[in-house]
């Protein structure tokens, strides 16, 4: 077991899954024997808002939250959360990064514009990992298993391969969605190398 706190910023928008794909994570690092603390803000995430995830696991943690500059990974569901939250990024951290674009409101509405070169402009500062988890998710059932697939890749760029996530993601998703879930995490560790 290890002696330093680790940390992993889930951000995306409301209805993404961010949140039950940072219980899956607590859930394994729980019953691997991890210390394990857990911090939601949802912000207007009914409304299609910010939603964000913080998860430390370490021998023993004190708070669940993550200071600027202190994520070892941001696991982005959506491509401008990424360039959101990107000050909570360690330098060499790793940020996991889903080429997906959500229209605000304000955007579809016409009132403002999308910003261009989110993912080169955190190319330029992080190690990036960049995938189209709606893609993958489409090719293993369902789009609503993006959150899935986004975790998998987190668990491969992290190196938690220690853990048995496939009975961790059984216990935790409905089940009737378990094959599907299954796949789409398989599907994600594949996509990140």
């Amino acid at each position: 077991m290890m002696s330093e706190v680790r940390s992993a910023l889930l951000v995306g928008v409301g209805g993404q899954g961010a949140i039950l794909t940072a219980k899956v994570l607590v859930n394994g690092l729980m019953q691997a024997g991890y210390d394990v603390k857990m911090s939601e803000v949802h912000g207007m995430s009914q409304r299609g808002g910010s939603v964000s995830t913080q998860v430390r696991w370490g021998e023993k943690v004190y708070s669940p939250l993550i200071g600027k500059g202190a994520a070892d990974i941001i696991v982005a569901f959506e491509k401008m959360e990424a360039v959101r939250y990107a000050d909570y990024l360690k330098p060499d951290g790793i940020a996991v990064i889903n080429d997906y674009a959500m229209m605000s409101s304000s955007i579809a509405a016409g009132l403002a514009e999308y910003p261009e070169g989110t993912i080169e402009a955190m190319q330029a500062h992080f190690d990036c990992r960049i995938l189209n988890a709606e893609a993958i998710a489409k090719e293993v059932g369902s789009t609503r298993c993006m959150n899935i697939v986004l975790f998998g890749s987190l668990v491969g760029a992290l190196g938690l391969e220690e853990i048995d996530w496939e009975t961790v993601i059984a216990e935790t998703v409905p089940a009737k969605f378990r094959e599907m879930n299954l796949a789409a995490y398989r599907a994600g560790r594949a996509a990140v190398v």
